[in-house]
């Protein structure tokens, strides 16, 4: 759980906006939206330099407890990319030492070039942070929590206004705008988190558990926008649980495991060191055992549901072709367990590689 400190609210300046206007004001920069990215989400400049670069980062809390141990990682501007690990791994040390709210004991931190030390300032105004708990004033109107927020960055507060509704429409909280953040249910809770993290354009968007506790709906609408932001050019790194969550979004990802990166690779290449995936398929006839197919092992489950270990050499496609030939049809088929899932535990328990 990362805990953003509470800083005091700006005094409100005259001029505020309320009512909707017209012609609404897109929350975007000058620069012109990629092709797919809708008017009212941030669009970042990528840029050369990397979005994050981490040298021999360690952390050692007070007894001697070492939670980062010499962490050497670099994200790529514009990626996607997954930070994975068990908890007490260390992932939410090693972002809250990159938004600077916990001092390392040593290494280096730069965010698009600027040195965490030298350039304290530029590193954290491209930073936007949505922690995994809910830490804003839940006292408040939802849109003034925006329009707060970006006030910490030196956004106007009429511009603060214009993304504060943009974004808060992206997200289905127009009509919310007015309410109490108390009275938003779990999911709104975590969609005004997001939005308060976009308000002021970051260039790297750093997610922790973003769709933690919240309904299947909302998590693949918050995927949908997290894919548009990213498309914009906003480099995110994400935390998460949810596994299958990081294999549909992640384009690179690290483990870390006890203080330590134990694998840094693309997401294709890491899931292609699988040997063996195990599939369950739903038959449209009933079986009442599971048919004998040579260099295939199937297991019956019930008379319409048969799990088979597929090697990575023989590929799914045999084994439709040899269940057909025995007057098989497959009516639909999944993973028994998720292949990131897989090659994860297999690393964090400590057996040998995948590959």
């Amino acid at each position: 759980m990362i805990l953003v400190p509470r800083v005091a609210p700006l005094t409100p300046i005259p001029g505020r906006v309320t009512r909707r206007p017209r012609s609404r004001r897109p929350c975007v920069p000058s620069t012109s939206a990629p092709a797919g990215v809708p008017p009212g989400l941030p669009v970042a400049d990528r840029g050369t330099a990397r979005a994050l670069t981490l040298q021999g980062l360690t952390k050692v809390y007070r007894g001697g407890v070492e939670a980062l141990r010499g962490v050497d990682l670099e994200v790529e501007a514009g990626d996607f990319f997954a930070l994975l690990g068990p908890n007490g791994a260390g992932k939410t040390t090693a972002i809250a030492i990159v938004c600077a709210l916990v001092r390392r004991t040593g290494g280096r931190v730069a965010v698009f070039g600027h040195d965490l030390d030298r350039d304290w300032a530029e590193a954290r105004a491209s930073i936007g942070l949505m922690p995994q708990e809910h830490n804003f004033n839940v006292w408040e109107p939802v849109v003034e929590i925006l329009v707060n927020q970006a006030g910490y960055y030196g956004v106007p507060r009429r511009e603060a206004y214009a993304r504060a509704e943009s974004l808060l429409d992206e997200l289905g909280l127009w009509d919310r705008r007015r309410d109490q953040a108390r009275s938003l249910s779990g999911g709104m809770k975590r969609r005004l988190m997001l939005a308060r993290a976009l308000v002021h354009r970051p260039r790297l968007l750093i997610l922790d558990e973003p769709t933690a506790g919240v309904d299947i709906e909302v998590r693949r609408s918050i995927w949908g926008l997290l894919r548009r932001v990213n498309a914009g050019g906003t480099t995110i790194i994400l935390t998460t649980h949810y596994l299958e969550e990081a294999e549909s979004l992640c384009r690179n990802l690290a483990i870390i495991h006890r203080g330590t990166i134990v694998a840094h690779s693309a997401m294709g290449d890491i899931l292609r060191r699988l040997h063996r995936e195990t599939f369950v398929l739903s038959l449209r006839q009933p079986l009442g055992e599971a048919p004998a197919l040579p260099g295939y092992t199937l297991r019956w489950l019930d008379p319409h549901t048969v799990e088979a270990d597929v090697e990575q050499a023989q590929g799914v496609n045999g084994l439709f072709e040899g269940l057909s030939k025995l007057g098989i049809e497959v009516a639909s088929l999944r993973n028994k367990v998720n292949r990131l899932e897989e090659v994860f535990m297999r690393l964090v328990d400590g057996q040998p590689g995948p590959g």
